[in-house]
């Protein structure tokens, strides 16, 4: 599931939205993993609407500084491997579906070489 949306959006509407989308093709979905950022009443939404359990990933109370948190890194992995492609280093698309077309462009050409390496 790929979502653009304009910067103006705030990210828990777009969660919403996102989730929305997603819902028709996920009937194995029982968990998703969000940043502090989701917190609030969102886990209770999604909870209510579609049954998903929205667990947010948070840091330590009084850490200060970088730790890796459990999950999270799966996001910012998977944004490193969209990095890799150079139409998406830059936001060069003006329009929200070609932005979405590239990004799915990508992890299918990254799934293909993790399933047939050269």
């Amino acid at each position: 599931m790929v979502l653009v949306t304009a910067a103006s959006l705030q990210d828990p509407q777009g969660a919403l939205r996102a989730f929305a989308g997603l819902e028709p093709h996920a009937e194995r979905l029982l968990k998703i993993y969000a940043d502090g950022r989701y917190a609030g009443n969102l886990p209770g939404l999604v909870q209510n609407l579609s049954g998903w359990d929205l667990e947010i990933v948070k840091r330590p109370d009084g850490q200060k500084g970088f730790v890796v948190l459990p999950k999270r890194w799966i996001v910012e992995r998977t944004f490193a491997w969209l990095g890799k492609c150079r139409r998406l280093s830059k936001d060069y698309e003006f329009q929200p579906e070609s932005s979405r077309a590239m990004i799915q462009w990508a992890m299918v050409r990254h799934m293909l070489r993790r399933l047939a390496p050269t």
